[in-house]
């Protein structure tokens, strides 16, 4: 567009230049012709025309300066237009100057645009298959949810069937033996009791009930949790509230030392089989193993998301510890490695473990009552028993001469004993 109104404006110029160029030739002709008369009037007598070739040649000499003025004015005139010819081809060079810039800058932004646009458009394709992607994955969620659900209530009603089952035969058993008048014989064969008539009593020692408080410890600011004693030992310790773990000696009933770094309330114990280390679960979601010796905590095993409720040490080595937590997991630890080696994820929360006597089991009792058994490789469930209506609140294992037995206790208020 400036060059069209540049080539223009300088056409416009070079018209007036030459119609300024033709009024002078015309103006120059027109003054010959006047001077034609004068020329004639001097080859005439001079003395019989003086008077008139005065005035002739005043009159003309008038129309020549006349002339020169207008000759001066048109030349004015055009220096001054093409000194603006000159302006304005100065100005559309700029003007081109900065277009060709523009030009330049909108081809650079045209480019930018179509690479944005590529991107954009590669952007929106991969979140359209991110959508796809997450609503196949929420679908099965969905259908996941809707399994185990469905497995949860499956579970519970077999679960209540199984304890009616067993009532009834229970019921029935309780009959049998109260017509036949075996009711001696039923107390002495109550599952998991050793009495002297049976075989293997001899390897049982004879116990007393205490009726004296040997010593009373004042142990933890607002409660304690957890107690446990070293193996061989007399000295035993406790966790609490206090964040702390309190050391004592059990024939002298004084404190031997604490150890400090628990984020959170002790919940539960246990100590290795080398009376080295010291393992707490936590209310802050993790476990803490303190170097009896040094007193300090030298290692934090954390993945747990809720509170630490139980923990257990393998009675084969020192380098194996069992944990759970409220968010339904049980965890296996390597404290050589510092870090976890196996997750199990159940559906009822885990209330109470221990590892078998051979440290390649772990028993676990749960919030509904059943007891079961995992192995310590692969987590997978090897046996499952109902042991309670309600859910199981501790376990104990000990060794007897035919095998591993384990003690539960629940809130049905009974203990039973299992040969695992």
């Amino acid at each position: 567009m400036f060059n069209l109104i540049f080539r223009w404006q300088e056409e416009v110029a070079k018209q007036a230049i030459k119609h300024a160029l033709k009024a002078l030739k015309k103006r120059h002709l027109v003054e010959e012709g006047a001077h034609a008369p004068a020329y004639i009037a001097l080859s005439r007598p001079i003395i019989s025309q003086g008077s008139e070739w005065k005035g002739k040649a005043e009159k003309l000499e008038v129309e020549l300066q006349q002339c020169y003025k207008a000759q001066s004015r048109l030349s004015e005139q055009l220096v001054v237009e093409v000194a603006e010819s000159r302006t304005l081809k100065a100005f559309l060079q700029e003007k081109e100057t900065a277009m060709a810039e523009l030009e330049k800058e909108l081809t650079q932004t045209r480019d930018e645009y179509s690479q944005l646009k590529t991107d954009f458009e590669e952007k929106v394709r991969a979140l359209e298959l991110l959508l796809s992607e997450y609503k196949e994955l929420k679908a099965l969620l969905e259908q996941l949810t809707i399994r185990a659900t469905n497995a949860e209530a499956e579970n519970k009603r077999l679960d209540a069937e199984l304890l009616n089952v067993a009532n009834a035969l229970y019921e029935d058993m309780t009959e049998r033996l109260k017509a036949s008048g075996l009711e001696k014989l039923a107390q002495e064969q109550v599952d998991g009791i050793v009495r002297r008539s049976e075989e293997g009593a001899e390897f049982f020692a004879e116990s007393t009930v205490p009726s004296v408080c040997k010593d009373r410890i004042n142990a933890h600011d607002g409660g304690c949790a957890s107690i446990m004693f070293e193996y061989n030992s007399v000295v035993g310790g406790g966790g609490g509230q206090d964040r702390s773990i309190k050391i004592w000696n059990s024939s002298t009933g004084s404190l031997g030392h604490s150890l400090f770094g628990c984020l959170g309330s002790v919940l539960d114990l246990a100590i290795t089989h080398d009376n080295r280390s010291i393992i707490a679960g936590s209310s802050s979601n993790n476990l803490f193993v303190w170097d009896v010796n040094l007193g300090h905590v030298h290692h934090t095993l954390t993945g747990h998301t809720e509170k630490v409720c139980a923990v257990d040490v393998s009675k084969v080595s020192s380098r194996h510890v069992v944990s759970s937590a409220y968010g339904r997991t049980i965890k296996v630890w390597d404290l050589q490695k510092g870090y976890c080696t196996n997750t199990i994820i159940f559906h009822s929360n885990c209330n109470a473990l221990c590892f078998s006597t051979d440290g390649l089991t772990i028993c676990s009792g749960h919030v509904d009552g059943n007891l079961r058994l995992w192995d310590i490789q692969t987590g997978k469930l090897l046996s499952e028993v109902s042991a309670h209506s309600l859910a199981i609140t501790s376990l104990s294992l000990s060794l007897s001469r035919n095998g591993n037995v384990v003690l539960t206790s629940g809130r049905d208020n009974s203990h039973n004993l299992f040969d695992i």
